[in-house]
């Protein structure tokens, strides 16, 4: 059915739930913030780190001190975002079986772009042709937008009749809904059923070997 798989990133094929954990309080803590919890990070992500640092800071963007938490946010994550992560059971597996069977394969995601390149090169290798992170300053806007997903698209010079969008939040859904592409929710990542089916989502996997069912 489809020929190209456009993923998102985390929550989806990392899970990087610790490493984001651990920068932004190590953030915090740095700026004598209060320091959050696990699942208050993992509510705090998937609209790019700005926004995740917006949530996490009290004041959010309003405090004096905001950009120099996510500037050391930036900084430590940069160096310790392989520390803990890593994909997601059976993931490589089901990547490499789309690749077997010639499907093109793409990740877009809000986390900037150097570090999106950098854990797709590390974990994928050449199994993802395309890997676009969150780059605004050259006027591709973050998701939900469209810009990343038409980006891949571009560059791997194919169109999106045959295309499928996979990821694991309502901003996954969301940009699936502004690219023209069908969204497969993962129930692994970010969010729970409940949550994506309130958010509109319609096709839902429990293991990503369930992904190549939608081949």
């Amino acid at each position: 059915m489809y020929e190209v798989y456009i993923f998102d990133l985390d929550g989806t094929l990392l899970d990087t739930l610790e490493d984001l954990y651990l920068s932004v309080n190590h953030a915090l803590g740095a700026c004598g913030f209060p320091l959050r919890t696990s699942a208050e990070v993992r509510r705090f992500v998937g609209n790019g780190v700005r926004m995740l640092m917006h949530r996490a800071v009290p004041d959010g963007e309003r405090n004096p001190r905001f950009e120099e938490a996510l500037e050391i946010f930036r900084n430590y994550y940069m160096q310790h975002s392989l520390d803990n992560t890593g994909p997601y059971p059976g993931i490589t597996e089901m990547l490499q079986r789309l690749k077997a069977r010639g499907k093109r394969l793409a990740v877009v995601s809000n986390k900037f772009d150097a570090a999106t390149k950098e854990l797709i090169a590390h974990f994928f290798g050449n199994l993802v042709e395309v890997a676009i992170g969150e780059n605004e300053a050259q006027g591709v806007r973050k998701k939900p937008a469209p810009d990343t997903v038409n980006e891949a698209l571009r560059q791997l010079g194919v169109g999106k009749e045959r295309a499928v969008y996979v990821g694991d939040s309502d901003v996954d859904l969301q940009t699936a809904a502004n690219s023209d592409l069908p969204c497969i929710s993962v129930l692994w990542g970010f969010r729970d059923r409940d949550f994506l089916a309130a958010h509109g989502a319609t096709m839902f996997v429990q293991t990503p070997e369930e992904i190549l069912d939608f081949n």
